[in-house]
């Protein structure tokens, strides 16, 4: 029965140790990507540029430089598991509410098969440009949202006990 136990105990260690780091990945490391703005997007021009449909067509940077950019930082990230096709180079602070879209501190390869995947952070995004453009919550606030923890504020703005905003 003692090696069950001891054994059991092991498993329970692994799993603690492990699943900590499994989701830290669907969160970038914020020494190598904190999140960078567009200095020229303020809360006073936001109806001349983010709020503008198309406006993120204008200023995305092309796959080709987001593709090599993904494929260093998959090695700066130390991800084990470097298939580029597994990953969507994301930026941190969306285009929409006025991220820099070629800065590397703003932009990280965001794992597809997760349980935090780039698509529920899309949903976040699409949530907090609606705010932004809204007036319901300054530029400011939800660039530092979405940069501190994205996680958390998808928790608090898309997905509030059960209701979608």
């Amino acid at each position: 029965m003692r090696p069950i136990m001891k054994s059991s105990s092991i498993i329970a260690l692994a799993l603690a140790v492990a699943i900590p780091q499994a989701w830290a990945s669907d969160l970038p490391n914020p020494s190598l990507t904190p999140g960078a703005i567009t200095q020229e997007i303020t809360q006073q021009n936001i109806h001349q540029t983010v709020c503008i449909k198309g406006y993120t067509k204008t200023i995305r940077p092309p796959t080709n430089y987001t593709n090599k950019l993904k494929k260093r930082q998959l090695r700066e990230y130390g991800y084990n598991d470097r298939n580029p096709k597994h990953y969507e180079e994301d930026h941190l602070i969306p285009l929409s509410i006025g991220g820099n879209p070629r800065d590397p501190q703003n932009l990280w390869p965001e794992p597809r098969k997760s349980e935090w995947n780039a698509a529920k952070k899309d949903d976040l995004e699409f949530t907090l440009y609606r705010m932004v453009c809204d007036g319901k919550i300054s530029l400011n606030e939800a660039q530092a949202e979405i940069a501190s923890n994205w996680i958390e504020a998808w928790k608090r703005y898309v997905h509030v006990g059960g209701k979608r905003h």
